[in-house]
């Protein structure tokens, strides 16, 4: 067997609007196709991939789950998404990674999910971040 990619993450959330407009601003998601489950749900698109999936939970349904510590995602437009998060007052811290010196981009949702989005080094060294 050969891992090839992450095919999706899926989130359970109390709020599946918000959330989804959050991925949708901030990552560029778009709502698309998504099979005909009995449960509320919405799977969110980059391209041709539905890469977040999102479930609608009840209220005295469990939401988070403790063992899901992040997600991670690659990316190019490090620029833009800086200033998306400035913008919009979401807070984020970056990490370089020792040697491939890919830069992380690190943040968390509104239902309190980490994820950080990797960009390529050459993006940072022309921020000049380290």
């Amino acid at each position: 067997m050969e891992l090839n990619r992450l095919e999706h993450v899926n989130l359970r959330t109390r709020d599946i609007g918000r959330l989804e407009s959050w991925y949708a601003d901030i990552l560029g998601l778009k709502s698309g196709y998504r099979p005909p489950f009995t449960t509320i749900g919405r799977w969110l698109y980059t391209g041709e991939y539905p890469i977040v999936h999102l479930l609608e939970v009840l209220d005295q349904e469990p939401c988070g789950d403790p063992t899901n510590e992040h997600f991670a995602l690659s990316a190019t437009g490090l620029q833009s998404m800086i200033n998306k998060l400035t913008e919009r007052g979401i807070p984020y811290r970056t990490v370089r990674i020792p040697e491939i010196r890919f830069l992380q981009v690190h943040l968390t949702d509104p239902d309190g999910n980490n994820l950080h989005v990797d960009f390529p080094p050459e993006e940072a060294d022309a921020l000049g971040l380290e």
